[in-house]
């Protein structure tokens, strides 16, 4: 005797292939928004360390003096 569980099942079939669809969709743009994060991080770290290596550099630019009304 076969086993009806065994048997293909075309509604179970295109209900999981939307579900993989959605999870592909949602994995893609997560994974997008981490390598932006990332780049991100990278280029505020790349900036912070220009700054601190060539502010050796500059003369100290004085603060501007406030004008009384």
């Amino acid at each position: 005797m076969k086993n009806p569980w065994l048997k293909k099942n075309p509604f179970l079939s295109m209900w999981l292939s939307g579900a993989n669809t959605v999870a592909s969709h949602a994995r893609s743009q997560a994974s997008a928004e981490a390598s932006r994060q990332s780049k991100r991080v990278v280029a505020q770290g790349i900036d912070e360390a220009m700054k601190f290596w060539t502010s050796a550099w500059q003369t100290p630019v004085a603060p501007r003096k406030r004008r009384k009304r």
